[in-house]
């Protein structure tokens, strides 16, 4: 069938699938909790009744703040069949950011995960203009909870199927279906609508580049409130797969294991923890077994599937029987496709797990444009670390004169929610969106160069990609997170965090003793081991592009504290208002300019 609405994908998996196990999730146990898609359907039409009996009107919004399960999909397709709006939200935002969006966005439901998650939205709710109804999963005293709206909603199906077939024979697929709000780097989130046919077009793209069996099993980690995960979600129900939450990023490689996984959606932070950890690994064996893990793992990092002369192809078949085919048993023992989007990854990341056949394919996109813009293709092998694949070709495409990658097609957003000033800033006369990254192509594969907003010019005219810095810092062993900044100063400097776990092999190996963190980041031997890893970086850069200073800094950066985004990218204004100090004495003044 046809699908360009968001419940199609629901009609799709009936039509095709039958009745298999289609979502999963651990429960109090610690089994895996599985759904038919008999029953999807049942709890998604159930959904839907109890949203219309308790006064549900076609375009209304409903928020969902809680973590991946198969809830959220009930809940997904129950509402857009019903006619409302799904704004699906961050469970780790902080109370100012609750009450901006759930008033701005005119939520009339909530339904809120577990008491952890209540408790951090519980604040907000005495200030929510519209007074919405609030239902959790988890039983909390004083709110109704989502077994009382299935209750709800079973009671009164017979009321409300003919009507929700009528509403959903008169969805268009240019009605709005979601509305998403950006994680954002600076300032108050946007509201991005979402047409039915954006998302549904989008995944649909990404799923006929497909090549494995997904009637197998794929882990879901990354939160379903963005809309990469969200999508991919989507690809993996058109493909028939079963979807299996995760427990945390903490079971991750336990989850994949028990499932046997073939595939799963991350982030570059994700992955560059998980590379990280296997780098530890060979620092705890001795000998021998140190060696061979080590020379498998620099073979790793420069793995290329296109090298076939006999003796790289020996070397690479010793290496797998040693060491990577280890490395796949602790993850479940399959070959497995992956998605990497939201920021650019390091080359040697995506080569290293591409040799252990964790196939890594890097994509690129955005929030409002449903979001997958270019995808290296599993599906005709086109793997080309440092790219993010060809444009889908459902996918209006260019570059303007600056580089600046602009887009418009089916899949752009319909514009930012009572935000018409925004949405005019964004999307031009003629209808193209301005993505903001710029870019260019190699052989028709697009490769992201920076973000034009980021990159910034020194007092001597020249201009400084900082992403670019940024990640080739952190292919140094030593380094965890960095920011290059300079804007108006006569050089480029970085405040960097070492990765901590690094240097406390290295320090034991040197006799190095310390305390804290804080007394490693001011060691004159460890500024100097991290100035050789600076200097290693400068000698492959411009004049202008090195980095001449640098401070360490003890602190861990995350979406809690506020550095990152919740997609984990750096939140720079946050960044320069924490260093502000730091700052200063890099550049030796007592007064910004």
């Amino acid at each position: 069938m046809k699908m360009l609405r968001i419940f199609d994908i629901l009609d799709n998996l009936k039509e095709k699938y039958g009745n298999k196990e289609v979502l999963a999730r651990r429960n109090a146990s610690g089994k895996w909790q599985k759904y038919t898609i008999d029953e999807y359907v049942e709890h998604s039409y159930a959904i839907s009744s109890a949203l219309l009996e308790m006064g549900l009107q076609k375009g209304d919004k409903v928020a969902t703040i809680m973590q991946n399960r198969p809830e959220w999909n009930f809940l997904d397709m129950g509402i857009t069949m019903a006619g409302g709006v799904h704004v699906p939200v961050y469970p780790t935002l902080n109370e100012n950011d609750y009450r901006y969006i759930l008033n701005h966005c005119d939520a009339k439901f909530i339904f809120i995960g577990v008491e952890q998650i209540f408790k951090r939205v519980e604040p907000a709710i005495p200030d929510l203009q519209q007074h919405p109804e609030i239902f959790t999963i988890a039983q909390i005293d004083g709110h109704r909870n989502f077994s009382q709206v299935l209750k709800i909603g079973r009671d009164n199906i017979d009321k409300w199927k003919p009507v929700i077939e009528d509403i959903k024979a008169n969805t268009s697929p240019e009605d709005i279906g979601t509305l998403i709000y950006t994680s954002g780097t600076t300032g108050n989130p946007k509201g991005v609508l979402l047409r039915h046919k954006s998302m549904v077009i989008n995944a649909a793209a990404v799923t006929a580049m497909n090549t494995h069996d997904f009637h197998a099993c794929v882990l879901s980690f990354l939160p379903l409130c963005h809309v990469y995960e969200r999508v991919c979600n989507y690809m993996y129900q058109m493909l028939g797969g079963t979807i299996y939450y995760a427990g945390s990023l903490a079971t991750i490689a336990k989850d994949m294991k028990d499932i046997h996984a073939m595939g799963f959606c991350a982030v570059p932070r994700v992955l560059e923890m998980m590379f990280n950890k296997l780098q530890a690994a060979g620092k705890d064996l001795k000998g021998i077994k140190r060696s061979i893990y080590n020379w498998a793992f620099r073979i790793a990092q420069v793995y290329d599937n296109e090298r076939i002369g006999w003796f790289y192809k020996t070397k690479y078949k010793i290496a797998d029987a040693l060491v990577y085919s280890k490395w796949r048993e602790n993850l479940g023992g399959n070959p497995m496709i992956s998605v990497s989007g939201g920021s650019s990854i390091q080359e040697r990341i995506i080569r290293t797990f591409t040799a252990a056949q964790i196939y890594i394919f890097e994509g690129y996109g955005l929030t409002e444009t449903s979001p997958v813009i270019s995808v290296n293709n599993p599906g005709k092998n086109e793997m080309h670390p440092g790219t993010v694949g060809p444009v889908l070709s459902c996918i209006e495409f260019k570059l303007a004169d600056d580089g600046e990658i602009l887009t418009k097609g089916d899949c752009l957003m319909a514009g930012y929610y009572k935000d018409e000033a925004s949405t005019r800033a964004a999307i031009d006369e003629d209808g193209w969106f301005h993505t903001g990254d710029i870019g260019k192509l190699v052989n028709g594969y697009l490769k992201i160069t920076d973000r034009k907003k980021e990159i910034f010019k020194l007092s001597t005219g020249k201009y400084v990609a900082p992403q670019v810095l940024e990640n080739r810092l952190k292919e140094s062993y030593f380094i965890e997170q960095a920011m290059v900044i300079g804007e108006n100063e006569k050089i480029a400097a970085a405040i960097i965090v070492p990765n901590f776990d690094s240097l406390h092999f290295w320090c034991a190996k040197h006799k190095i003793h310390y305390t804290t963190h804080e007394e490693v980041c001011n060691h004159p031997e460890v500024i100097k081991r991290i100035q050789r890893e600076v200097n290693n970086l400068n000698e492959h850069l411009a004049e202008h592009e090195q980095i001449r200073k640098f401070r360490l800094v003890a602190d861990t950066w995350s979406p809690q504290t506020g550095e990152l985004s919740q997609t984990l990218k750096l939140r720079r204004a946050a960044l320069y208002k924490k260093y502000d100090t730091l700052c200063r004495e890099i550049y030796q003044y007592d007064q910004k300019s």
